[in-house]
């Protein structure tokens, strides 16, 4: 089986904009919990200006929010799908506008992959062809376990639902998720059209080939050069001003989530306090936060290991007592240390 094309990043952890957190407040509202509870998880109600269209936010105060709306909202697949069919084309902007301009359905898949890093995907899409179809493939190997489901059914339910806003006649042949089937599945069947395959190998969508050839309604290639360009310069200014913060990233990983402090980090760096906080801010994160992001995937994939116990990963990372990591892995996750262990468990023996 070929592959369309590699997407472009394929990882979750890259700046987005503001548009999917505020999409996931207004949903949050309508099922009657308020915005203002859901900002601290992901610390925004510090942060002034947040969400202004030029905002860049770390993808973990994405991640924080989608937590607070599963944890607060109920978490369930309908839930999940629910907030998938939110997503439409017109959500992503500039990007959005460029795969409605582009010629074919084939087009505009070679852009979204190509710059997918201007999406709010965390679950990372393949596109497959071969002689039976074409096939969405969703990889969500580095998506954090308690919210792995969740995340799969609310990208993939956002893909298919934006692709229909492209091409109105698409519709899929087979759908697979690896997860066991829920009581009910008519929430599956108003988003995706039919009933899937529970227990598949893969998270997948397949589809007719024969549809990437179709013209899209709204088709310009003048439109599509100018939007790529604009997107060329968006993707560049993006990176340029997440550069310090995956540079604070590094260090603290290095260190192995031990806090040695903002002065010591700034004169790793060769640049003072007052110069580091100040680009931090400007890349939309701070060096606290930056610290509990390491400190978080650390333990995270300590605790996946199933070999360290709570105390020996609250060392590993600094804390004096294991209570001080307990409370704040909680205030991370919304659980314990223990349960996420117990969660990810089954998820991690089959690859062991």
């Amino acid at each position: 089986m070929a592959e369309l094309a590699a997407p472009a990043v394929r990882d979750w952890d890259f700046p987005r904009g503001t548009a999917s957190i505020q999409l996931m407040l207004r949903f949050a509202e309508d099922h009657g919990v308020p915005a203002r509870e859901l900002l601290p998880a992901a610390d925004l109600d510090a942060l002034s200006g947040w969400e202004a269209p030029d905002r860049q936010v770390d993808a973990r105060q994405e991640l924080a929010v989608v937590r607070a709306v599963a944890a607060r909202a109920g978490g369930s697949d309908d839930l999940a799908l629910e907030l998938g069919r939110r997503y439409r084309v017109t959500t992503f902007g500039i990007f959005g506008f460029a795969c409605i301009s582009s010629p074919t359905m084939r087009d505009a898949m070679l852009f979204a992959l190509r710059y997918l890093d201007l999406s709010f995907t965390f679950c990372i899409p393949h596109v497959e062809l071969d002689d039976d179809g074409i096939s969405v493939v969703l990889d969500d190997t580095r998506v954090p376990a308690d919210v792995a489901r969740f995340l799969v059914l609310r990208d993939l339910g956002a893909i298919h639902t934006v692709m229909r806003d492209l091409l109105p006649e698409i519709r899929l042949e087979h759908l697979g998720f690896r997860h066991d089937a829920p009581d009910a599945v008519q929430s599956y069947v108003d988003t995706f059209g039919l009933v899937p395959e529970f227990g598949a190998p893969r998270h997948l969508a397949t589809m007719d080939p024969a549809l990437l050839t179709y013209p899209l309604p709204q088709a310009n290639e003048q439109t599509v050069a100018l939007c790529a360009a604009q997107c060329d310069a968006l993707v560049a200014r993006r990176r340029e001003r997440s550069g310090i913060a995956q540079l604070v990233r590094e260090r603290l990983v290095r260190l192995g989530g031990v806090d040695a402090g903002m002065d010591e980090i700034a004169r790793q760096l060769a640049v003072s306090p007052r110069t580091l906080r100040r680009r931090l801010a400007d890349a939309g994160t701070g060096y606290r936060q930056l610290v509990d992001e390491v400190r978080q995937t650390l333990a995270e994939e300590m605790l996946d290991t199933g070999a360290l116990s709570v105390e020996d990963v609250a060392l590993r990372l600094g804390y004096a007592e294991a209570s001080s990591f307990i409370y704040a892995f909680k205030r991370w996750t919304g659980m314990t240390p223990a349960a996420f262990a117990r969660r990810s468990a089954p998820r991690a023996r089959p690859g062991r």
